[in-house]
């Protein structure tokens, strides 16, 4: 029997195989059973302490959700999904970019001393523009034409979109079934006036994505005032980009997980894990 906010058959039978098994030592919790905890835990934002007893101890399925978030498990199981939807046709590769802030919980703030490879702190997070805001980190996604994620980054709150746009868009690398290259390359882009950067639109065009991007005023004046030297105006489709609601639906889904719509994961590893698994999901759900 399936409780709520567990793990579909269908769902499991498609992450399952992603997941490594020990072939020495003593028998552990059964694997399900773990991952029913995480899914519970994002889906209620309880503490780990907090979980039902009928997933074991928590500090196990604690233990095992940092060592899958630190294999990368739930990303590779997220690429797996996309490839699967590729070879069927099931993507729509008119892609949108876009980015959302997630208010911290004084949990996540808590970090300790712990330091990274790097020897900085693994958080992601910044004080919000507003003092009454506190810690903050951003969510930028990328997602299909039908509001299913294809990869997504994480930064401190205030960071400005369009410096992550590159960044952003070069980790779409949805993997072929079989022989081939990862597919890279969008059939086009649609984002707001807050990727609008001359030097975006000329690294786009140098991948040869078409993209729809409104214009800023204070570009559109800058380029009249230039006369013909200040050329003409990018193209704009406003079909397409009454589209762009697409993205802020595929938000509203994952911060239908409570974990995810506040942040209580003191490494920025762990919550880009959760952000990952309930991506999953997404997928799962719609295939």
């Amino acid at each position: 029997m399936v409780c709520r906010h567990e793990l579909t058959d269908h769902e499991w039978e498609l992450l399952a195989p992603l997941i490594a098994r020990a072939q020495t030592g003593r028998p552990r919790v059964e694997d399900r059973r773990v991952i029913n905890g995480m899914v519970y835990k994002i889906r209620t934002r309880i503490s780990w302490r907090d979980l039902p007893e009928r997933y074991g101890r928590w500090k196990t399925v604690y233990t095992r959700f940092r060592r899958y978030a630190l294999d990368g498990i739930f990303t590779r199981a997220l690429q797996q999904m996309q490839a699967r939807a590729d070879a069927a046709g099931d993507i729509d590769w008119l892609v949108q970019i876009d980015s959302t802030i997630v208010r911290a919980h004084q949990h996540a703030a808590a970090t300790g001393r712990k330091r990274g490879p790097s020897g900085r702190t693994n958080r992601m997070l910044t004080p919000s523009a507003d003092p009454r805001g506190g810690l903050t980190t951003k969510i930028h996604l990328a997602c299909d034409g039908r509001g299913r994620p294809l990869t997504l980054m994480l930064t401190a709150g205030r960071r400005h979109d369009g410096v992550c746009a590159r960044p952003l868009l070069e980790r779409i690398r949805v993997p072929r079934i079989g022989r081939g290259r990862p597919r890279c390359h969008p059939d086009h882009l649609v984002a707001d006036k807050a990727y609008a950067s001359r030097g975006f639109r000329a690294y786009l065009r140098k991948r040869g994505i078409s993209h729809t991007i409104p214009e800023k005023r204070d570009q559109q004046r800058h380029r009249r005032n230039r006369g013909r030297d200040g050329g003409r105006p990018p193209r704009f489709d406003r079909e397409i980009y009454r589209r762009r609601n697409t993205i802020e639906r595929c938000f509203n889904r994952l911060k239908s997980f409570r974990g995810i719509a506040t942040r209580y994961d003191k490494t920025a590893t762990s919550y880009e894990a959760a952000v990952s698994l309930a991506s999953f999901l997404l997928w799962a759900r719609s295939v």
